[in-house]
Protein backbone atom coordinates (compact mmCIF):
# COMPACT_ATOMS: atom_id res chain seq x y z
CA UNK A 1 0.00 0.00 0.00
CA UNK A 2 1.45 3.47 -1.19
CA UNK A 3 -0.50 6.51 0.32
CA UNK A 4 0.37 9.87 -1.72
CA UNK A 5 -1.09 13.10 -0.31
CA UNK A 6 -2.53 15.75 -3.02
CA UNK A 7 -3.10 19.32 -2.86
CA UNK A 8 -6.59 20.10 -4.14
CA UNK A 9 -8.43 17.20 -3.95
CA UNK A 10 -12.54 17.29 -3.23
CA UNK A 11 -13.90 15.75 -0.21
CA UNK A 12 -16.93 15.26 1.08
CA UNK A 13 -16.66 17.50 4.80
CA UNK A 14 -20.80 17.29 5.21
CA UNK A 15 -21.34 15.43 8.90
CA UNK A 16 -17.30 14.81 10.41
CA UNK A 17 -16.14 17.01 13.54
CA UNK A 18 -12.34 17.80 13.39
CA UNK A 19 -10.77 18.97 16.74
CA UNK A 20 -7.11 19.94 17.47
CA UNK A 21 -6.10 18.82 21.82
CA UNK A 22 -3.05 19.78 23.21
CA UNK A 23 -0.94 18.01 25.91
CA UNK A 24 -0.79 19.12 29.38
CA UNK A 25 0.46 22.54 30.77
CA UNK A 26 3.09 20.88 33.19
CA UNK A 27 5.61 17.58 32.31
CA UNK A 28 8.38 15.75 33.47
CA UNK A 29 11.86 15.99 31.23
CA UNK A 30 11.42 12.31 31.03
CA UNK A 31 8.11 12.81 29.87
CA UNK A 32 6.48 12.71 26.51
CA UNK A 33 4.16 15.88 25.43
CA UNK A 34 1.44 15.59 22.77
CA UNK A 35 -0.77 17.00 19.95
CA UNK A 36 -3.56 14.90 18.67
CA UNK A 37 -6.09 15.67 16.16
CA UNK A 38 -9.15 13.60 15.67
CA UNK A 39 -11.73 13.28 12.83
CA UNK A 40 -15.27 12.00 14.52
CA UNK A 41 -17.36 10.23 12.11
CA UNK A 42 -14.77 10.45 9.21
CA UNK A 43 -11.77 9.20 7.96
CA UNK A 44 -8.46 11.08 8.56
CA UNK A 45 -7.69 12.00 5.02
CA UNK A 46 -4.87 14.45 4.83
CA UNK A 47 -3.26 16.79 7.74
CA UNK A 48 -0.47 19.49 7.55
CA UNK A 49 2.39 19.21 9.08
CA UNK A 50 2.90 19.54 12.87
CA UNK A 51 4.23 23.01 14.65
CA UNK A 52 7.94 23.15 15.60
CA UNK A 53 7.89 24.09 19.54
CA UNK A 54 11.33 25.32 21.05
CA UNK A 55 13.02 23.28 23.38
CA UNK A 56 11.41 20.32 22.05
CA UNK A 57 12.26 17.91 19.34
CA UNK A 58 9.55 15.90 16.96
CA UNK A 59 9.59 11.85 17.90
CA UNK A 60 7.62 10.48 15.52
CA UNK A 61 3.40 10.33 14.49
CA UNK A 62 1.09 7.02 15.83
CA UNK A 63 -2.23 6.95 14.60
CA UNK A 64 -5.75 5.59 16.67
CA UNK A 65 -9.09 4.56 16.13
CA UNK A 66 -12.01 3.87 18.06
CA UNK A 67 -15.78 2.66 17.51
CA UNK A 68 -18.60 3.07 19.69
CA UNK A 69 -22.33 2.10 19.49
CA UNK A 70 -24.55 3.54 22.35
CA UNK A 71 -28.76 2.80 22.02
CA UNK A 72 -27.86 1.63 18.27
CA UNK A 73 -25.93 4.43 17.04
CA UNK A 74 -22.51 4.52 15.96
CA UNK A 75 -20.17 6.80 16.31
CA UNK A 76 -16.36 6.41 15.33
CA UNK A 77 -12.85 8.78 15.23
CA UNK A 78 -9.47 8.72 13.66
CA UNK A 79 -6.89 10.69 15.02
CA UNK A 80 -2.67 10.92 14.68
CA UNK A 81 -0.92 12.02 17.71
CA UNK A 82 2.67 13.65 17.21
CA UNK A 83 4.84 12.87 19.83
CA UNK A 84 7.53 15.92 21.10
CA UNK A 85 10.34 14.58 23.82
CA UNK A 86 11.65 18.03 25.80
CA UNK A 87 15.45 18.91 25.07
CA UNK A 88 16.37 20.99 28.48
CA UNK A 89 14.01 21.96 31.49
CA UNK A 90 12.23 25.33 31.55
CA UNK A 91 8.67 26.81 30.07
CA UNK A 92 8.49 26.96 26.75
CA UNK A 93 5.76 28.45 24.35
CA UNK A 94 3.50 27.06 21.72
CA UNK A 95 2.85 30.01 19.87
CA UNK A 96 -0.32 29.72 18.03
CA UNK A 97 -0.86 27.91 14.85
CA UNK A 98 -2.63 26.81 12.27
CA UNK A 99 -3.28 23.06 10.21
CA UNK A 100 -5.23 21.78 7.43
CA UNK A 101 -6.65 18.46 8.29
CA UNK A 102 -9.48 16.84 5.78
CA UNK A 103 -9.08 20.35 3.34
CA UNK A 104 -10.70 22.34 6.44
CA UNK A 105 -8.42 24.80 8.28
CA UNK A 106 -8.09 24.47 11.83
CA UNK A 107 -6.29 27.45 14.05
CA UNK A 108 -4.95 26.82 17.36
CA UNK A 109 -4.52 29.13 20.06
CA UNK A 110 -1.18 27.64 21.31
CA UNK A 111 -0.32 27.92 24.95
CA UNK A 112 2.93 27.66 27.52
CA UNK A 113 4.44 24.49 28.82
CA UNK A 114 6.48 23.68 32.01
CA UNK A 115 9.21 21.00 31.82
CA UNK A 116 10.25 19.89 35.04
CA UNK A 117 12.79 17.94 36.36
CA UNK A 118 12.49 14.17 35.84
CA UNK A 119 10.37 12.07 37.78
CA UNK A 120 11.73 8.63 39.30
CA UNK A 121 10.03 5.72 37.67
CA UNK A 122 8.07 3.63 40.32
CA UNK A 123 9.08 0.09 40.02
CA UNK A 124 5.46 -2.49 39.90
CA UNK A 125 5.51 -5.79 41.55
CA UNK A 126 5.43 -8.32 38.43
CA UNK A 127 2.93 -10.92 39.95
CA UNK A 128 0.93 -8.18 41.09
CA UNK A 129 0.76 -6.49 37.56
CA UNK A 130 0.23 -10.20 36.26
CA UNK A 131 -3.19 -10.31 37.70
CA UNK A 132 -3.92 -6.52 37.61
CA UNK A 133 -4.15 -6.82 33.29
CA UNK A 134 -7.06 -6.79 31.52
CA UNK A 135 -7.50 -9.12 29.54
CA UNK A 136 -9.98 -7.47 27.24
CA UNK A 137 -7.54 -4.32 26.81
CA UNK A 138 -5.59 -6.82 23.80
CA UNK A 139 -8.81 -7.62 22.21
CA UNK A 140 -9.66 -3.39 22.43
CA UNK A 141 -6.20 -2.32 21.44
CA UNK A 142 -5.44 -0.84 24.99
CA UNK A 143 -2.61 -3.32 26.20
CA UNK A 144 1.07 -2.17 25.13
CA UNK A 145 1.23 -2.73 20.84
CA UNK A 146 4.96 -3.68 19.43
CA UNK A 147 5.38 -2.33 15.62
CA UNK A 148 7.86 -3.62 13.54
CA UNK A 149 9.59 -2.33 10.61
CA UNK A 150 8.71 -4.06 7.02
CA UNK A 151 11.87 -4.05 4.16
CA UNK A 152 10.42 -1.74 1.56
CA UNK A 153 11.10 -2.13 -2.28
CA UNK A 154 11.06 1.19 -3.31
CA UNK A 155 14.00 3.94 -4.79
CA UNK A 156 14.43 7.44 -5.44
CA UNK A 157 15.86 7.60 -9.20
CA UNK A 158 17.16 10.49 -11.22
CA UNK A 159 17.01 9.12 -15.17
CA UNK A 160 17.83 11.24 -18.38
CA UNK A 161 16.73 9.89 -22.16
CA UNK A 162 20.81 10.61 -23.00
CA UNK A 163 23.84 10.20 -21.80
CA UNK A 164 25.77 12.08 -24.33
CA UNK A 165 24.75 15.75 -26.17
CA UNK A 166 26.34 17.85 -28.43
CA UNK A 167 26.71 21.62 -26.79
CA UNK A 168 22.75 23.23 -27.35
CA UNK A 169 21.44 19.71 -27.56
CA UNK A 170 18.72 18.77 -25.27
CA UNK A 171 18.17 15.94 -22.85
CA UNK A 172 15.71 15.13 -20.18
CA UNK A 173 15.88 14.34 -16.59
CA UNK A 174 13.46 13.14 -14.12
CA UNK A 175 13.57 12.44 -10.55
CA UNK A 176 11.29 10.00 -10.10
CA UNK A 177 10.22 7.92 -6.68
CA UNK A 178 9.81 4.28 -7.38
CA UNK A 179 7.50 1.73 -5.59
CA UNK A 180 7.32 -2.07 -6.69
CA UNK A 181 3.96 -3.67 -7.01
CA UNK A 182 4.93 -6.22 -4.56
CA UNK A 183 5.94 -3.76 -1.51
CA UNK A 184 4.65 -3.97 1.67
CA UNK A 185 5.54 -1.34 3.64
CA UNK A 186 3.29 1.85 3.68
CA UNK A 187 4.65 5.30 3.22
CA UNK A 188 3.62 8.35 2.35
CA UNK A 189 5.08 12.03 1.15
CA UNK A 190 5.74 14.59 3.43
CA UNK A 191 6.68 18.42 3.51
CA UNK A 192 7.51 17.70 -0.71
CA UNK A 193 7.43 21.15 -1.76
CA UNK A 194 10.47 22.61 1.17
CA UNK A 195 12.15 19.41 0.40
CA UNK A 196 12.19 19.49 -3.81
CA UNK A 197 13.13 23.35 -3.19
CA UNK A 198 16.35 22.24 -1.62
CA UNK A 199 16.40 19.01 -3.91
CA UNK A 200 16.74 21.60 -6.63
CA UNK A 201 19.36 23.93 -5.90
CA UNK A 202 21.67 20.83 -6.26
CA UNK A 203 20.46 19.19 -9.09
CA UNK A 204 20.19 22.03 -11.92
CA UNK A 205 22.97 22.71 -13.21
CA UNK A 206 24.52 26.33 -14.08
CA UNK A 207 25.77 25.83 -17.30
CA UNK A 208 22.15 25.07 -18.89
CA UNK A 209 19.22 26.60 -19.57
CA UNK A 210 16.36 24.99 -18.43
CA UNK A 211 12.99 24.15 -19.69
CA UNK A 212 10.92 23.00 -16.26
CA UNK A 213 7.77 20.74 -17.16
CA UNK A 214 6.34 22.19 -13.87
CA UNK A 215 4.86 18.73 -12.58
CA UNK A 216 1.94 19.99 -10.28
CA UNK A 217 0.25 16.75 -8.93
CA UNK A 218 2.02 13.82 -8.27
CA UNK A 219 -0.09 10.36 -9.85
CA UNK A 220 1.32 7.23 -9.99
CA UNK A 221 1.80 5.54 -13.64
CA UNK A 222 2.85 1.81 -13.93
CA UNK A 223 6.09 1.47 -15.51
CA UNK A 224 8.56 -2.18 -16.13
CA UNK A 225 12.03 -2.24 -15.65
CA UNK A 226 14.07 -5.29 -15.90
CA UNK A 227 10.66 -6.98 -16.39
CA UNK A 228 9.69 -5.70 -12.71
CA UNK A 229 6.75 -3.91 -12.80
CA UNK A 230 7.01 -0.49 -10.57
CA UNK A 231 4.54 2.47 -9.97
CA UNK A 232 6.43 5.73 -10.72
CA UNK A 233 5.48 8.93 -9.36
CA UNK A 234 7.71 11.63 -11.10
CA UNK A 235 8.64 14.51 -8.52
CA UNK A 236 10.09 16.77 -10.93
CA UNK A 237 10.91 16.89 -14.90
CA UNK A 238 12.88 19.68 -17.05
CA UNK A 239 14.64 19.40 -20.25
CA UNK A 240 18.25 20.85 -20.50
CA UNK A 241 20.37 22.38 -22.82
CA UNK A 242 24.38 22.70 -22.15
CA UNK A 243 25.89 26.28 -22.55
CA UNK A 244 29.05 24.93 -23.14
CA UNK A 245 31.05 21.59 -23.15
CA UNK A 246 31.47 21.34 -19.39
CA UNK A 247 30.63 18.01 -18.59
CA UNK A 248 26.53 18.42 -16.33
CA UNK A 249 27.36 16.31 -12.69
CA UNK A 250 24.01 15.64 -10.88
CA UNK A 251 24.99 15.23 -7.41
CA UNK A 252 23.23 12.15 -4.86
CA UNK A 253 20.10 13.77 -3.43
CA UNK A 254 17.42 12.56 -0.78
CA UNK A 255 14.32 12.61 -0.77
CA UNK A 256 12.49 12.16 3.52
CA UNK A 257 9.41 9.74 3.25
CA UNK A 258 6.82 9.17 6.01
CA UNK A 259 7.54 5.39 6.30
CA UNK A 260 4.78 3.65 8.84
CA UNK A 261 5.88 0.71 11.02
CA UNK A 262 3.33 -1.74 11.22
CA UNK A 263 1.50 -3.81 14.59
CA UNK A 264 2.72 -7.04 14.38
CA UNK A 265 -0.32 -8.06 16.42
CA UNK A 266 -2.72 -6.04 14.39
CA UNK A 267 -6.12 -5.56 16.49
CA UNK A 268 -9.48 -4.19 14.93
CA UNK A 269 -9.64 -1.15 17.88
CA UNK A 270 -6.27 -0.64 18.31
CA UNK A 271 -3.56 1.19 16.52
CA UNK A 272 -1.94 -0.51 13.58
CA UNK A 273 0.71 1.49 12.28
CA UNK A 274 2.88 3.89 14.13
CA UNK A 275 5.05 6.51 11.99
CA UNK A 276 8.21 6.75 11.42
CA UNK A 277 11.09 8.37 8.88
CA UNK A 278 13.00 7.03 5.97
CA UNK A 279 15.55 8.96 3.35
CA UNK A 280 15.80 7.57 0.12
CA UNK A 281 18.48 8.93 -1.82
CA UNK A 282 19.50 9.03 -5.56
CA UNK A 283 22.44 7.80 -7.39
CA UNK A 284 24.72 10.43 -8.88
CA UNK A 285 25.02 10.92 -12.82
CA UNK A 286 27.10 12.87 -15.08
CA UNK A 287 26.36 13.70 -18.67
CA UNK A 288 29.16 14.43 -21.26
CA UNK A 289 28.95 17.20 -23.39
CA UNK A 290 30.54 17.10 -27.10
CA UNK A 291 31.73 20.01 -29.12
CA UNK A 292 29.47 20.87 -32.55
CA UNK A 293 31.38 19.97 -35.69
CA UNK A 294 33.03 23.07 -37.47
CA UNK A 295 31.18 25.93 -39.04
CA UNK A 296 31.37 29.30 -39.66
CA UNK A 297 28.64 29.46 -37.22
CA UNK A 298 28.92 26.87 -35.27
CA UNK A 299 29.06 29.45 -31.79
CA UNK A 300 25.19 30.83 -32.85
CA UNK A 301 23.17 28.14 -34.33
CA UNK A 302 20.25 26.29 -32.68
CA UNK A 303 20.50 22.39 -32.06
CA UNK A 304 17.46 20.42 -32.79
CA UNK A 305 15.33 19.19 -35.29
CA UNK A 306 13.06 21.91 -37.19
CA UNK A 307 11.69 22.53 -40.33
CA UNK A 308 10.51 25.79 -41.93
CA UNK A 309 6.61 27.00 -42.42
CA UNK A 310 5.97 30.42 -44.38
CA UNK A 311 3.28 32.55 -45.37
CA UNK A 312 3.52 35.43 -48.08
CA UNK A 313 0.71 37.09 -48.58
CA UNK A 314 0.71 37.09 -52.90
CA UNK A 315 4.09 36.10 -54.77
CA UNK A 316 2.61 38.97 -57.20
CA UNK A 317 4.13 42.39 -55.78
CA UNK A 318 4.02 46.06 -56.92
CA UNK A 319 7.14 48.69 -56.10
CA UNK A 320 6.74 51.16 -53.77
CA UNK A 321 3.66 48.94 -51.87
CA UNK A 322 4.38 47.06 -48.79
CA UNK A 323 4.11 42.89 -48.76
CA UNK A 324 3.94 40.75 -45.36
CA UNK A 325 5.88 37.61 -45.12
CA UNK A 326 6.33 35.49 -42.11
CA UNK A 327 9.22 32.93 -41.78
CA UNK A 328 8.16 30.34 -39.17
CA UNK A 329 10.13 27.67 -37.48
CA UNK A 330 9.09 24.72 -35.75
CA UNK A 331 10.48 21.26 -34.36
CA UNK A 332 12.19 20.14 -30.95
CA UNK A 333 14.51 21.46 -29.51
CA UNK A 334 15.39 24.83 -27.57
CA UNK A 335 13.43 27.17 -29.07
CA UNK A 336 13.11 30.47 -26.86
CA UNK A 337 17.32 30.42 -27.95
CA UNK A 338 16.10 30.23 -31.65
CA UNK A 339 17.53 33.72 -33.49
CA UNK A 340 16.18 35.57 -36.39
CA UNK A 341 17.12 34.32 -40.05
CA UNK A 342 20.02 35.96 -41.92
CA UNK A 343 18.14 38.56 -44.30
CA UNK A 344 20.21 39.40 -47.10
CA UNK A 345 20.06 43.32 -47.89
CA UNK A 346 20.16 45.40 -51.46
CA UNK A 347 18.77 47.72 -53.35
CA UNK A 348 15.80 45.40 -54.34
CA UNK A 349 13.67 44.89 -51.29
CA UNK A 350 13.46 47.53 -47.85
CA UNK A 351 13.43 44.53 -45.17
CA UNK A 352 11.66 46.29 -41.22
CA UNK A 353 12.95 44.18 -38.78
CA UNK A 354 10.25 41.36 -38.23
CA UNK A 355 7.75 41.06 -35.25
CA UNK A 356 8.40 37.52 -32.96
CA UNK A 357 5.91 35.06 -31.81
CA UNK A 358 7.15 32.00 -29.77
CA UNK A 359 4.43 28.87 -28.53
CA UNK A 360 6.19 26.11 -26.44
CA UNK A 361 4.89 22.78 -25.39
CA UNK A 362 6.28 20.65 -22.33
CA UNK A 363 4.66 16.75 -22.35
CA UNK A 364 6.01 14.12 -22.59
CA UNK A 365 9.13 14.34 -21.58
CA UNK A 366 9.55 16.49 -25.52
CA UNK A 367 10.07 20.21 -25.68
CA UNK A 368 8.83 21.15 -28.96
CA UNK A 369 7.06 24.62 -30.99
CA UNK A 370 7.48 27.25 -33.07
CA UNK A 371 8.83 30.76 -33.52
CA UNK A 372 7.65 32.83 -36.07
CA UNK A 373 9.22 35.85 -37.75
CA UNK A 374 6.47 38.29 -39.09
CA UNK A 375 8.28 41.01 -42.27
CA UNK A 376 6.94 43.53 -44.07
CA UNK A 377 9.29 44.33 -47.12
CA UNK A 378 8.70 46.98 -49.58
CA UNK A 379 10.76 46.12 -53.26
CA UNK A 380 12.00 49.01 -55.37
CA UNK A 381 13.06 47.13 -58.40
CA UNK A 382 10.82 45.35 -60.80
CA UNK A 383 11.68 41.75 -61.44
CA UNK A 384 11.76 38.05 -60.82
CA UNK A 385 13.18 37.04 -57.69
CA UNK A 386 13.51 33.93 -55.29
CA UNK A 387 13.21 34.60 -51.67
CA UNK A 388 15.43 32.03 -50.66
CA UNK A 389 17.95 34.40 -52.04
CA UNK A 390 17.09 36.70 -48.60
CA UNK A 391 15.55 34.64 -46.01
CA UNK A 392 17.94 31.88 -44.81
CA UNK A 393 18.18 30.15 -41.23
CA UNK A 394 21.61 27.82 -40.64
CA UNK A 395 20.81 24.84 -37.86
CA UNK A 396 22.50 21.58 -36.22
CA UNK A 397 20.56 18.24 -36.44
CA UNK A 398 21.79 16.16 -33.70
CA UNK A 399 20.13 13.05 -35.58
CA UNK A 400 21.97 13.75 -38.54
CA UNK A 401 25.14 15.09 -37.31
CA UNK A 402 24.75 17.61 -40.20
CA UNK A 403 24.29 21.30 -40.22
CA UNK A 404 21.26 22.36 -42.33
CA UNK A 405 19.26 25.52 -43.33
CA UNK A 406 16.40 26.33 -44.09
CA UNK A 407 15.43 28.67 -46.94
CA UNK A 408 12.38 29.85 -48.51
CA UNK A 409 10.69 28.37 -51.10
CA UNK A 410 8.56 31.10 -52.69
CA UNK A 411 9.62 32.84 -56.20
CA UNK A 412 7.77 36.56 -56.47
CA UNK A 413 7.22 39.05 -59.88
CA UNK A 414 7.93 42.70 -59.36
CA UNK A 415 6.64 44.81 -61.44
CA UNK A 416 6.15 49.04 -61.34
CA UNK A 417 8.82 51.69 -61.96
CA UNK A 418 12.16 51.65 -60.21
CA UNK A 419 12.22 53.55 -56.58
CA UNK A 420 16.26 53.44 -55.72
CA UNK A 421 15.90 57.73 -56.68
CA UNK A 422 12.72 57.96 -54.77
CA UNK A 423 13.73 57.30 -51.26
CA UNK A 424 15.67 60.40 -50.65
CA UNK A 425 12.98 62.64 -51.56
CA UNK A 426 10.57 60.83 -49.74
CA UNK A 427 12.80 62.04 -46.58
CA UNK A 428 12.27 65.25 -44.47
CA UNK A 429 15.21 67.29 -44.98
CA UNK A 430 15.31 68.84 -41.66
CA UNK A 431 14.72 72.56 -39.86
CA UNK A 432 18.91 72.73 -41.03
CA UNK A 433 18.21 72.41 -44.66
CA UNK A 434 14.93 74.71 -44.23
CA UNK A 435 17.51 77.76 -43.70
CA UNK A 436 20.12 77.60 -46.05
CA UNK A 437 17.98 79.55 -48.67
CA UNK A 438 17.87 82.15 -45.57
CA UNK A 439 21.35 82.47 -44.81
CA UNK A 440 24.08 84.81 -46.07
CA UNK A 441 26.54 83.47 -48.03
CA UNK A 442 28.77 85.82 -48.63
CA UNK A 443 32.50 85.08 -47.82
CA UNK A 444 34.44 86.79 -44.60
CA UNK A 445 37.65 86.68 -43.74
CA UNK A 446 38.71 84.89 -40.77
CA UNK A 447 41.51 87.82 -39.90
CA UNK A 448 39.34 90.49 -39.04
CA UNK A 449 37.81 88.90 -35.94
CA UNK A 450 41.44 87.48 -35.27
CA UNK A 451 42.47 91.44 -34.82
CA UNK A 452 39.47 92.13 -33.00
CA UNK A 453 40.42 89.73 -30.20
CA UNK A 454 43.78 90.88 -29.85
CA UNK A 455 42.53 94.69 -29.58
CA UNK A 456 40.14 93.26 -27.22
CA UNK A 457 43.14 91.18 -24.90
CA UNK A 458 45.17 94.36 -24.82
CA UNK A 459 42.70 96.72 -23.59
CA UNK A 460 41.72 93.92 -20.42
CA UNK A 461 45.77 94.13 -19.54
CA UNK A 462 45.64 97.63 -20.13
CA UNK A 463 42.65 98.16 -17.07
CA UNK A 464 44.44 95.47 -15.41
CA UNK A 465 47.67 97.67 -14.90
CA UNK A 466 46.16 100.73 -14.17
CA UNK A 467 44.06 99.01 -11.68
CA UNK A 468 47.32 97.87 -10.28
CA UNK A 469 48.91 100.86 -10.27
CA UNK A 470 46.49 102.94 -8.37
CA UNK A 471 46.25 100.19 -5.71
CA UNK A 472 49.88 100.57 -4.69
CA UNK A 473 49.96 103.85 -5.35
CA UNK A 474 47.39 104.23 -2.52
Amino acid sequence: MFLVAFVGLFNSLFGQKIQIELGPDEIAENQVWTITVTVIDDRLKSYDNFPDIEGFRKRGTSTQSQTSIVNGQISSSQSVVMTYLATKQGVFTLPPFKMTINDQILSSQGKKIAVGPPKQAQQRDPVRSLFERDPFDDFFGKGETEFVDVKEDALLALTTNKNEVYVGEGFTTTLSFLVADNNRAPMQFHDLGKQLSDILKKLRPSTCWEENFNIENIEGESIEINNKFYTQYKIYQATFYPLNTQPIVFPSVGLEMIKFKVAKNPSFFGQNRQEDYKTFYSSPKTIRVKELPPHPLKESVAVGSYRLDEKLGSVNMKTGQSASYEFNIYGEGNISSIEKPIVKKDNNFDFYEPNVKQNIKRENGRVAGAKAFSYYMIPKEPGNYDLGDYFSWVFFNPKSNKYDTLKSQYSVTVTGESQKNISIDSKDSGSFYDRITLADNTIHSSIESNWLKIGANLFILLMLGASAFFVFKK
